[in-house]
């Protein structure tokens, strides 16, 4: 098996089968744990394997928080692709898709996130992707709402808050994924009104 691992992969597998070993890491030993050195071992990989693609842990942790942050969006459009043009149903696909990608996501999203804190850098990307994720839902919502649009967005940055502590009560077992969700979608629903 292990030379199975060692075999060369083109670069974006190599990376993929690194961010999944990061997220095994993650999940098994905790954010303290998930080192490149670590990371290369358990992939398999030499340590400037881990370091060509991630640079630094840092960088390994925003990547990670990429990856979870576009599948989270690219689930969210799709959905709103196909929902009907009503605010009950785009608030609980925007809902859904967070609460889904949380529960996908499971404990180590939450050793990530607060893995991520304190760092000048990573603050910098996870407010990017809050405004982008902000933007997009304001974007969804904005036929619903008599709200100027700064407003709005303003309002989907709290909605986006509110979605994240939720959150964290389904994965701490506080919650069940259904109640979760329809909360959420009730705060989204309330959240736009003026």
């Amino acid at each position: 098996m292990a030379k199975l691992e060692m075999r060369k992969l083109p670069r974006p597998e190599r990376r993929a089968q690194l961010l999944d070993t990061a997220r095994d890491i993650l999940r098994e030993c905790g954010a303290d744990a998930l080192t490149l050195g670590h990371l290369a071992e358990r992939a398999g990989v030499s340590k400037p394997i881990a370091y060509e693609h991630f640079g630094t842990r840092e960088g390994l942790l925003i990547a990670l928080s990429e990856e979870i942050e576009a599948r989270h969006i690219g689930k969210l459009k799709a959905g709103l692709e196909k929902a009907a043009p009503t605010l009950p149903e785009i608030a609980g696909i925007i809902s859904a898709a967070y609460i889904g990608c949380a529960v996908e996501s499971g404990p180590e999203w939450l050793a990530m996130s607060g893995a991520l804190r304190g760092n000048a850098q990573m603050d910098a990307v996870q407010q990017a992707l809050a405004d982008d994720y902000a933007v997009l839902i304001a974007a969804a919502l904005a036929r619903f709402s008599s709200l100027p649009a700064e407003d709005l967005r303003l309002r989907c940055a709290a909605l986006a808050g509110a979605a994240e502590v939720i959150a964290r009560e389904l994965i701490r077992g506080r919650v069940d994924e259904t109640t979760a969700t329809a909360h959420l979608a009730a705060l989204i629903v309330h959240g736009i009104t003026a």
